[in-house]
């Protein structure tokens, strides 16, 4: 028989219309479920199915919600901290009661308006959902069997660190996206569509924001031409002697990927190469 589960979305049969809303079967795990009269339509009636999310209010009561948070139980999410008291911090999760962060699974104390990559499960000792910022806890070091070079992945982008972006592949394991693979830098805590580039002999898995076989060149030559068209005098104090910051700063690309965009587009006589930057022809 189907159990609802905490947490997540569930189908469930309308059992009773009630003055504060419709009452939803729980089944044995939890019996009747209010739904508030703010999320029911006039159409629905006893016997109807809805598909709804479940969880506590603040009495630890099982409610129901036709609204959708920004994660369920079993993902990560980037969420900001609203709140905070002695039990921890709370963050907005898109849903009227906010998600707990206990201070204990805080790897540093979060400040109200600073954001973090959590997880969200069910506490096997309250039986309350809440949140991690422990990630090592839920991420494999190692990549899933069946994870090939060229797979199409979901990706969260977690910390800088000094070899490229730590990322989140899957909801499974740990991924790198290295510098030289970004051009325009995603913020930390996007969840973008990536690939895998190749899965390492650690098991760790490194990851590129563009498909297998993809010319990141000609794209980047186009875009490095009409950055100079946008400007006054169609000229960049930029060279392939800037630093790498320097040229990310300016254009969005790595230092590599700027240079094979000069070349292409002194090939093609449309800029000019001087002293002090780069001009149209």
């Amino acid at each position: 028989m189907y159990e609802p589960q905490l947490g997540t979305y569930n189908t469930l049969s309308v059992i009773e219309k009630h003055e504060s809303g419709l009452l939803l079967d729980g089944k044995e795990s939890f019996g009747s479920i209010l739904l508030p009269k703010r999320y029911v339509g006039d159409e629905v009636r006893v016997g109807d199915d809805v598909r709804i999310f479940l969880y506590l209010d603040s009495e630890d009561r099982p409610i129901a919600t036709t609204e959708c948070p920004y994660a369920v139980v079993g993902e990560f999410a980037f969420l900001e901290v609203i709140d905070s008291n002695r039990a921890g911090s709370f963050l907005d999760w898109g849903l009227q009661k906010d998600l707990l962060l206990p201070f204990g699974e805080q790897p540093r104390r979060f400040r109200v308006g600073q954001s973090a990559v959590v997880y969200i499960y069910v506490d096997q000792v309250s039986g309350r959902i809440v949140a991690s910022a422990k990630l090592k806890k839920y991420v494999s070091e190692v990549a899933p069997v069946g994870l090939r070079g060229g797979n199409q992945v979901s990706i969260i982008l977690v910390e800088k660190t000094d070899i490229g972006i730590r990322a989140i592949v899957n909801n499974d394991c740990w991924g790198i996206i290295k510098d030289a693979e970004i051009e325009l830098l995603p913020s930390i805590g996007s969840r973008v569509q990536g690939y895998v580039s190749r899965i390492r002999s650690d098991g760790l898995v490194d990851l590129s924001l563009n498909p297998p076989g993809y010319s990141k060149v000609p794209a980047a030559a186009e875009k490095l031409y009409d950055l100079l068209k946008s400007t006054d005098e169609g000229f960049l104090a930029i060279h392939d002697k800037s630093t790498p910051d320097c040229i990310r700063e300016f254009t969005g690309m790595s230092k590599k990927v700027f240079k094979q965009a000069v070349g292409m587009l002194y090939k093609d006589r449309k800029i000019k190469i001087e002293d002090r930057g780069i001009s149209l022809s």
